[in-house]
């Protein structure tokens, strides 16, 4: 997939979210360990979304290769965040995953409330 694709699927979670009444507080969170795709409020929760995209549901699908490496490396980089924004480290903190699948044109779209625990 090219960045151009994962930012149109990035940029479709981002309005279901939104949608959902989520508020965006950052997108494309780069550290050494990876990228968050987005950082969002839910009220008084940070939440951070992964976003993926599988044209079948081979292996698994989307939600499936949120493996326990990268799941890993998602909470290793959401701990920078915090460091970086301690204004923001007090509050509740959950990881979500919004999971397309199908047409990339009219794909469908799974979004896990707390998909995995900080652990």
């Amino acid at each position: 997939m090219t960045r151009a694709q994962g930012d149109a699927f990035e940029q479709r979670a981002l309005e279901r979210l939104a949608g959902a009444g989520l508020s965006l507080v950052t997108r494309n969170f780069n550290t050494r360990h990876g990228e968050i795709d987005l950082v969002m409020r839910d009220g008084d929760t940070l939440v951070f979304v992964e976003v993926r995209y599988r044209r079948g549901a081979g292996f698994g699908g989307g939600m499936a290769s949120v493996d326990a490496a990268k799941r890993a490396r998602l909470v290793r980089a959401a701990s920078l965040f915090l460091a970086a924004h301690p204004r923001l480290a007090h509050l509740p903190c959950r990881f979500d995953v919004v999971a397309f699948a199908g047409d990339a044109a009219q794909p469908a779209c799974d979004w896990q409330r707390a998909a995995f625990d900080a652990d």
